[in-house]
């Protein structure tokens, strides 16, 4: 039984417990990507130098040989013969060249050695060969 003077009440969605929930999820995922650094060894207090050059990545020069033996060199084809030329200009002084080789697994295995053979004639070029995780 109801009173007259009594009003209704009218319904209402309390936000406060939404709030807290997504205040959690927030502070987890802050958290979570605090420890995402990826450290190469052990953390020590390096000395100063002002010969010291910053770690970078070397120069990248892709080398592709498709299933019917066609080279590219970045995504231009390119013959056996100019291979060696192709690569050298992109060797800089003093800055190593990192040429990744992505050959098609059905690829002739000599052709494969004629390639890394005209890229280990040149000076400064290093060769990498990209693979796919089974």
């Amino acid at each position: 039984m109801r009173l007259p003077d009594e009003a209704d009440v009218p319904a209402q969605i309390n936000i406060v417990p939404m709030i807290d929930v997504i205040f959690a999820i927030l502070t987890f995922f802050v958290m979570s990507t605090l420890f995402l650094t990826r450290s190469e060894g052990l953390p020590v207090n390096l000395p100063q130098a002002q010969t010291a050059r910053k770690n970078t990545r070397p120069a990248q020069v892709t080398l592709t040989v498709d299933k019917a033996g066609k080279v590219f060199l970045n995504k231009q084809a390119i013959s056996l013969e100019e291979l060696e030329a192709g690569v050298q200009k992109n060797v800089k002084p003093q800055q190593p060249l990192m040429v990744i080789l992505n050959a098609d697994e059905g690829v002739n295995h000599g052709q494969i050695v004629k390639v890394m053979d005209r890229v280990r004639r040149v000076k400064g070029a290093r060769l990498a060969i990209a693979t796919r995780r089974e």
